[in-house]
């Protein structure tokens, strides 16, 4: 061989060795700065965390449904990896990474098998290889239609980003809207989650948090859609701190109906001694806390049902008279009152009793339309609010009461105290294990709960 070709066979090798070096090198920086979840394929993608944010700082307009029942449409959830799992069948078998997030133990976790114990969900003890790592369980509606719609799905966890916190939950709330969603008489995005309240504990917090901690026990109301799971991420600004002395399922039947009862007495129409206050739905979950509410702040409440069966839990609730619903309503509401008729109504009926509502107002009295499950009222011409006696008519919705963080947490406690000094008690009908809450829409929409409905993770 000349030495000319000696020389450059020789400057090959040392190129390639040199080369093999800088890759070997550059490998090792990237796996050491990405970390486990990039070499498991499971990366966090930022936008995802961004959107997810978004969701909780900008509230779209919300739709509001029978008795008061108000909340969010929320674009669908940002795509997740998840497992079917339809009511706890198996899922696939690929490992997940270890979580790096400082986390609180779960102190309270229970025993029901849906919820994941903090030690394979992320937390402190965690095994890497656990199939069960980092995973949450979650119902997912894909399509509108019956009870038999809602799946329950794994679905990966996900860390929180900036101004969110993770929630280990143990008590949810099941509303009227969430069954109005599911049908798609409120339409929302499709494929999403539902729900909109719950109470548990915080496992984790993003960056920028500073109203809560791991460890924390909190109640929340309103969206973004997806209380129906086992765990979940949520803007952590609209976490409120729950006080020792109410539980995780009383905070979950009345937080979302109570701030709707807190501002329709409060705000809409300020109650106070000698106001007559008319209430259909007085047997319902809205009911029970509205009327005893109302009734500490001085006024008497006239209830109105549909059947003879809900009058004792109508008078059980305070009301002074209890109407059942006929054509008649009005002649009813003037003879209990010796009257007068009522200051205001707070109609979640709608159609069907939009006329004579109005015909039952004192004179300058007040319609304070909550919902339509009857159908939307018709139109009303304005000269008709005046010859009625000079009548108010009002549609009020829980986000211009409750969009502000502030105002919104005010509310909420003022619905703890109100709970913690005995005025309104948190009444569940009954409840349900996650897996179960086909059963819970079949009872809330047939109309056989008497009560609040609450969901056990």
């Amino acid at each position: 061989m000349r030495a000319g070709d000696w020389v450059g066979a020789m400057g090959n090798v040392l190129i390639t060795v040199v080369l093999c070096i800088v890759a070997v090198a550059l490998g090792h920086v990237l796996a050491t700065r990405i970390g486990p979840e990039a070499r498991t394929g499971l990366v966090l993608d930022p936008q995802i965390v961004a959107h997810d944010l978004e969701l909780g700082r900008a509230f779209p307009p919300f739709a509001e449904v029978a008795l008061g029942a108000v909340g969010a449409l929320h674009p669908p959830a940002p795509p997740t990896r998840s497992r079917a799992a339809h009511f706890g069948k198996a899922s696939s078998s690929r490992p997940s990474s270890r979580s790096t997030l400082t986390t609180a133990m779960e102190t309270e976790a229970g025993d029901h098998p849906l919820r994941t114990p903090a030690r394979s969900a992320g937390f402190p003890n965690q095994q890497p290889n656990d199939l069960e790592d980092n995973m949450t369980h979650a119902i997912r509606l894909k399509q509108s239609g019956g009870p038999q719609v809602l799946e329950l799905e794994q679905i990966e966890q996900s860390a929180p980003g900036p101004g969110q916190a993770w929630i280990e939950q143990h008590a949810i709330g099941v509303n009227y809207l969430d069954v109005t969603q599911r049908n798609g008489a409120i339409p929302i995005p499709l494929p999403n989650g539902l729900g909109l309240e719950a109470a548990g504990i915080v496992a984790a917090v993003g960056p920028d948090v500073e109203n809560v901690v791991a460890g924390d026990r909190v109640a929340y109301a309103l969206g973004p859609l997806g209380s129906y799971a086992t765990g979940r991420l949520y803007p952590a600004n609209r976490l409120v701190k729950l006080p020792d002395t109410i539980s995780f399922e009383a905070a979950a039947a009345v937080v979302f109906k109570g701030i709707t009862a807190q501002y329709l007495i409060k705000s809409t129409f300020p109650v106070g001694p000698g106001t007559v206050v008319l209430l259909y739905g007085a047997a319902g979950a809205l009911g029970q806390l509205l009327v005893p509410w109302a009734k500490h702040l001085g006024a008497s409440v006239v209830g109105v049902v549909s059947k003879e069966a809900s009058v004792a839990r109508a008078k059980e609730a305070g009301c002074e008279h209890v109407l059942i619903w006929s054509d008649n309503l009005p002649a009813d509401v003037a003879r209990v009152t010796n009257g007068h008729k009522a200051d205001v109504i707070y109609d979640g009926i709608g159609r069907k009793t939009f006329a004579a509502s109005l015909d039952s107002l004192h004179q300058r009295g007040t319609l304070v339309s909550i919902g339509a499950s009857s159908g939307s009222p018709p139109p009303v011409e304005v000269g008709t609010l005046n010859a009625k006696g000079s009548l108010f008519l009002t549609r009020p919705g829980l986000p211009a009461h409750a969009t502000d963080v502030e105002e919104y947490r005010k509310r909420v406690l003022d619905v703890f105290d109100a709970v913690e000094r005995g005025v309104i008690h948190p009444a569940i009908w009954k409840t349900y294990a996650l897996s179960d809450v086909a059963q819970a829409h079949e009872a809330l929409e047939s109309g056989k709960s008497a009560g609040a409905i609450v969901l056990k993770p």
